[in-house]
């Protein structure tokens, strides 16, 4: 999950979560290891201090989470995060 930093303009925000969700969700077609990918957005009705984006993934093994975190593509996904996040939260669970 992360909180987007505020734009210039009031749609800048939503343009940056927008560019996340795209980045990401192209990342289906490039790795493998993959199951399934899926980001949401906050509601805008949703109180202060919520998160704005969540991404929910899936993999067979925590070696294939393991391959995916290292891989070139997603690397380049997490440098753009690093320059639009403001704070981010995550949590790697087994079921």
């Amino acid at each position: 999950m992360w909180t987007i930093r505020e734009g210039e303009t009031p749609r800048a925000k939503f343009e940056r979560m927008a560019e996340v969700k795209a980045r990401i969700l192209e990342l289906k077609d490039r790795i493998g290891v993959i199951v399934n990918l899926e980001v949401y957005f906050n509601s805008p009705s949703g109180p202060d201090g919520n998160y704005d984006v969540v991404l929910i993934s899936e993999f067979n093994s925590w070696a294939d989470l393991a391959s995916y975190q290292q891989h070139p593509d997603h690397l380049l996904v997490s440098d753009y995060l690093q320059n639009v996040k403001q704070n981010r939260a995550a949590i790697d669970y087994e079921f």
